[in-house]
């Protein structure tokens, strides 16, 4: 029963072909307005609505499908690029960093070059804490007595005076910034008198100094530099050497020098943005040193 039914199939498909190419070849060999092409135009003429229907049908599927590997595409690439941008965001913060150094400690090499700053020995110092408050008047940093650190040494940072040592532990040490309001030191105006007095950090501004006690008659003008004074007397000296920079005058009004006696000035250094320190250690034997005011 199965073997006839097998014969039976084969039967029927040799039928099949056969006249598939029976028609094939008649199709071929017969004038364009043959039977046979009449009857393929008609079928064409009925099917072609319905293609085109089903055509139009489909085409909100197409367009969803292809919305949805474009999405995914674009994700992808979104995605790369997002890695790509924190990549390179990550390589800019190295490299500003390394040039915020740079130029910090090329300050700092510039500053060793003083004949006042020569008779110490700088020890260089990376901040590793801040004081968290608005005023930011003190910082920590990675060295201490270990490394011949002192209490009072004083400290260079930015181009300028940052403060002095308050505390010195073996491997750190706590730096009082000269915007603190503890803070004073002598500092001189470069114009053509030199004119003195003291440097305190001005109340409620922590970006603002204050030169006090200053000749009331004194023709100070904004923009000259304020220095570290420094002094010398028998076998005292000054906390901190003469000449370092401190920061320039900001505000000169008459009327304030005339009533208070002070101008203001701004700090030559970026308290809030220092990275790396110089701690001036080990005076010369023989002196010792006095703090001022």
């Amino acid at each position: 029963m199965y073997d006839k039914q097998v014969r039976r199939r084969r039967a029927v498909l040799a039928l099949l072909v056969a006249v598939s190419l029976i028609l094939l070849t008649a199709y071929f060999g017969e004038s364009p307005g043959s039977p046979l092409h009449s009857v393929q135009r008609g079928i064409v003429e009925v099917l072609s609505p319905i293609q085109e229907g089903a055509s139009k049908a489909l085409k909100p599927f197409r367009d969803i499908a292809g919305w949805f590997s474009d999405t995914l595409h674009a994700k992808s690439e979104r995605d790369q690029l997002r890695k790509e941008v924190q990549t390179y965001r990550a390589e800019l913060a190295q490299a500003q960093s390394a040039e915020t150094q740079n130029v910090q400690l090329t300050k700092e090499i510039g500053l060793d070059q003083s004949n006042s700053i020569q008779a110490y020995s700088p020890v260089g110092a990376h901040v590793i804490s801040r004081d968290p408050t608005l005023w930011y008047a003190t910082i920590e940093v990675d060295k201490g007595s270990d490394d011949g650190v002192h209490v009072d040494d004083p400290v260079m940072g930015d181009g300028g005076l940052v403060g002095k040592i308050s505390t010195a532990g073996a491997t750190y040490s706590i730096v009082t910034l000269i915007t603190d309001h503890t803070f004073a030191v002598t500092a001189q105006v470069q114009d053509q008198y030199g004119d003195t007095g003291v440097l305190v950090a001005a109340v409620g501004n922590p970006n603002q100094l204050l030169l006090q006690y200053l000749p009331r008659r004194a023709p100070i003008q904004v923009g000259q530099q304020v220095v570290t004074a420094g002094f010398t007397s028998g076998p005292l000296e000054s906390l901190y050497p003469p000449g370092i920079p401190i920061g320039q005058v900001s505000n000169a009004s008459q009327a304030n020098l005339q009533n208070n006696a002070e101008v203001q000035v701004n700090p030559v250094a970026d308290l809030r943005h220092l990275d790396s320190v110089q701690i001036l250690t080990h005076t010369h034997a023989g002196t010792q040193r006095a703090q001022l005011p």
